[in-house]
């Protein structure tokens, strides 16, 4: 009963980072919501991590960098399907640090971390 619960307020956390996707929190101009997946990776995999912990993982997949979560129970890519073809090389290990280093990345975790936890917290209150 209570991993059923938990893994509800993951799929919660899933759709609402989903639903707060928008081409602010983007870093490709090229954002659409015909891929709203597209260049979300890296502000999605931190938010990821602040609810789950684990690791973000970086990979590259062509010519594009791109990060996902490495729990214990396994990888979580929520924006994969950006990619047509998903091969990805070069794959290690990030620390948080160095992507928040980045202020055009940070700004963008900020907006999307301030959307998602907004939407959360009114699910709560509704819950």
């Amino acid at each position: 009963m209570v991993e059923d619960r938990s893994e509800a307020r993951r799929q919660v956390l899933f759709d609402v980072l989903r639903h707060s996707w928008c081409a602010a929190t983007s870093i490709d101009r090229a954002w659409s919501p015909a891929n709203p997946a597209l260049g979300q990776c890296a502000v999605t995999a931190l938010i990821v991590q602040d609810h789950l912990g684990g690791g973000l993982v970086r990979a590259a997949v062509g010519q594009v960098s791109h990060y996902w979560n490495r729990l214990p129970s396994g990888d979580i890519d929520l924006t994969r399907e950006q990619f047509a073809r998903f091969a990805p090389t070069r794959i290690s290990i990030e620390r948080r640090e160095r992507l928040l280093a980045n202020s055009e990345t940070r700004n963008r975790y900020e907006l999307l971390r301030t959307a998602v936890e907004a939407e959360l917290a009114l699910k709560e209150h509704v819950a």
